[in-house]
């Protein structure tokens, strides 16, 4: 066998061991999940560009459904989960949240809801001064232009948001910003709360016509989180 020959044969052994471990290379967990969010500044919310909210807190609620996704062996998809929580004024100065109540589905499994609990921390990227997390149904709904989303049938959280016309009336789409620590996303869609608030023991709040959005996220292994320099 000439000599050209065997290098062939060598370097296609070698690609052919690279694509194997490519998938072993795989990342160990990632998450594809659609957002609904809503807080207490006004549209849009200044956390994306700044280290401080337009208020000394951002409370805020988001209700999430994980669309595809995995953590090892575990799948995530159908999985539903809510965070209420108020950033408070350290998230962009020293990392650090005031407090956050994350609930998650009763459909939503051990093994996803264990997963999930790392894969949110690991996405915001910061220490809360509390923590806790809680079991409570999720309810999500959109007929045209708006959104209702239900944590506790509506008793322990609430939002009901108003999508923006545009010049168009197709609505605002905000692209090329930073989703907290997620790699990737399909951009802001627009919207303004008709009514958002939360009725969680400890932890009340109201607001109407302040900054909401839907969005659509990647994360995955290799998320740095948090909210440094002119992202959320």
């Amino acid at each position: 066998m000439d000599r050209k020959r065997v290098m062939r044969i060598v370097l296609l052994v070698s690609c052919a061991l690279v694509l194997m471990g490519s998938k072993s290379g795989s990342p160990a967990w990632r998450m594809q999940a659609d957002y609904v969010e809503a807080c207490s500044c006004h549209l849009f919310c200044p956390c994306y560009f700044n280290k401080h909210a337009e208020h000394p807190y951002c409370e805020f609620n988001m209700a999430v459904k994980v669309r595809a996704g995995h953590s090892g062996k575990v799948s995530l998809a159908g999985a539903k989960y809510w965070v209420t929580g108020d950033l408070g004024d350290e998230w962009g100065t020293n990392k650090k949240g005031k407090w956050a109540v994350v609930s998650f589905d009763p459909s939503t499994t051990k093994e996803q809801r264990d997963a999930l609990a790392q894969i949110i921390l690991k996405t915001y990227g910061l220490e809360w001064g509390e923590l806790k997390v809680q079991e409570a149904p999720i309810e999500i709904s959109r007929t045209g232009d708006v959104v209702e989303a239900k944590l506790g049938g509506g008793q322990m959280a609430y939002m009901k948001l108003q999508r923006e016309p545009g010049t168009d009336g197709k609505g605002v789409v905000l692209k090329n910003v930073n989703y907290f620590g997620a790699q990737g996303n399909g951009g802001f869609e627009m919207y303004k709360s008709i009514e958002h608030r939360s009725d969680l023991a400890d932890h009340k709040f109201s607001y109407s016509g302040r900054n909401a959005f839907l969005i659509s996220i990647d994360v995955r292994e290799g998320s740095k989180g948090g909210m440094s320099g002119g992202h959320h």
